[in-house]
This record gives structure tokens, sequence and C-alpha cells, in this order.
């Protein structure tokens, strides 16, 4: 009797032990023969092996995005189809991403129900352990997730504050989380003694006028959406006011003053100096003097002083 077997798909196998390859999984014929006749089997080889994960299957950087499913499925080969899980690095619970079972083909297994993904956030980001486990061993594909999000809690400082002072400088500061790194812009008062720097994060007014005065907006903005945020400022002129107030009183203070003393002057002048008793009657000064009627007798009272 002869004995032979013939891979289907591939050449005629020789005879005897080798080393087993994945090539040699496939269906051969066996053929026995001898002078009375010919039989034939057919038998299918299947031939197992570890699992392995390469970077088509499952790249070893990742980019999500928050609010979406969070979804890290690594293909990995193997035969039997190796379990595939993902953890993230130095969390000592289970990390709920990891993925369904994958076959070489890369499809799903029918026999792990499909998991409703979380949504992703930006705890996510980090760094993730895949590991492809079958009978014949395992082996492990670190993963790298970043998570990016548009601008968020936009910050818009004043300083060195919201009530500034005519004629003072100050300056506004914005800020913003996101990824990537937003760009910012302004509407502001129309105004020319104002400065945007070179990196739009801040604006700078320089001897602020009552056309400082006003709403001033800082908007955040990269690829995935915008935010902005708005602060009300206002000059205080109240100093201004004060100075005119007390201008004024000044001057109403210095007229009164000079009529005062213009009456004081005129009265004591009226009431001091010395005088000739003899010529009181016909002096111009004697109008000045104490007069009063006395049985038709004007009699002036004149203020004597030591000579």
């Amino acid at each position: 009797t002869q004995g032979g077997g013939t891979h289907h798909g591939g050449p005629t196998r020789a005879r005897g032990s080798r080393v087993v390859s994945r090539a040699d999984a496939g269906r051969y014929v066996c053929r026995a023969t001898n002078r009375h006749g010919v039989a034939t089997r057919n038998v299918v080889v299947t031939v197992e092996y570890e699992p392995s994960i390469g970077e088509p299957g499952c790249p070893e950087r990742r980019l999500w995005l928050e609010g979406t499913p969070a979804q890290l499925g690594c293909a990995a080969t193997g035969n039997p189809p190796p379990l595939v899980t993902c953890a993230k690095v130095g969390d000592s619970r289970d990390h709920p991403l990891d993925p369904p079972l994958v076959t070489p083909k890369g499809q799903r297994d029918t026999q792990d129900p499909p998991r409703v993904p979380p949504i992703v956030t930006r705890a996510h980001a980090g760094t993730y352990e895949c590991r492809a486990t079958n009978a014949h061993g395992s082996v492990i594909r670190n993963v790298t997730v970043a998570v990016e999000y548009g601008p968020a809690a936009v910050t818009l400082r004043v300083l060195p504050s919201a009530n500034v002072t005519r004629g003072t400088t100050f300056s506004l500061d914005c800020g913003a989380e996101g990824v990537p790194a937003p760009t910012y812009s302004w509407a502001v008062p129309p105004a020319t003694n104002l400065r945007v720097a070179a990196d739009n994060r801040s604006v700078t007014v320089t001897g602020a006028t009552p056309a400082n005065r006003g709403l001033y907006t800082c908007t955040a903005t990269n690829r995935h959406g915008r935010s902005a945020g708005t602060v009300l400022v206002s000059v205080d002129e109240s100093w201004l006011v004060a100075l005119v107030t007390l201008g004024s009183l000044g001057a109403v203070t210095v007229l009164a003053l000079a009529v005062a003393g213009g009456y004081y002057l005129k009265t004591t002048a009226c009431k001091k100096g010395e005088y000739n008793v003899r010529d009181a009657e016909g002096s111009s000064e004697a109008a000045c003097l104490h007069r009063h009627r006395h049985d038709r007798t004007e009699v002036f009272g004149i203020q004597l002083t030591q000579p």
C-alpha cells in the first residue's frame, strides 16, 4: 500500500515530521493506493498559534472627542481567536472600555454581548494597556489616548478692578481651557487708547476716559467650538466732580470773604480813627460816625483814640 497527501491550494507535502507553520493550515487529501485500487479521504488541518497585536489593527495613538462614545477596540490575530481587553494604566479598578472580542477577520464574537460604551470625558485621557489572550499565550500593546474638547470655563479678569478711575491704566486678561489650545478675539468699546497683546489674550487701556466704559467680550475658539466671557467696565469720575465742586465752593468762599472783609474794613474804618471834635460836623468822615438826633439836634459819637 502506498499513501500520500496533497494540500489543496499548495504543493504536495513530503512524508515525515516537520515544523508546523500557519501556512500549513487548510484541507488535505489523503490517498491510499495498492494493486487493487485507490482510496482517498479529505482532512482539514487547523494550526493554532499565540496572539499578536499589530499597528494596523491597533494604532498606538488615539484621538477622542469629549462627549462622544468611548471606543478602544484593538484587532488581534491568533487561533483560537484571542480575548482583547484594555485598561487604563494606573487605574486600580477595571476600566469600562473593554472592547468586544475580535476574530482574526476583525468580526465581533457573537458570544460576547455588545456593551453600551461610556461617554468620553477629559478623565479618559492617558495610556491604556491592551492585552490579547488565548490558550497559547498573551501579548500586550500600549495605546495612548488624547481627549480633545471645545473651549470651556472662559475667565475674564480686569486688573486692578472693573471700576476704573478716570486717567488710570487697566488691563483685561482672558483665559480658557480647550484642546487644541484656543485662539482669542475681542469685542470692546470703540476707543483709541487700548492695545491688544500679540497673543490676543489681554487688552491694556492707558489713561481711561469715558469712551472706555462698556462691555468687554473675550471669545475663545478652537475646531470644536467657541465660548465667550463678558465683563462690564465703568469709569469713575467722582474725583473730578468733587474737584469741580470744591473749586466752586472755593470761589464762593473767596467772594464771601472778600465781601465780608470789605464790610469789616469799611465798618472798622468808620468806627476807628483820630478825629478833631471841632471839625467832626463838617468832616466828610462824620457821615460814618454814629449819628442820632436829640431834640432836633444832631449828636455825633466819635471814637477817640489815645494820642
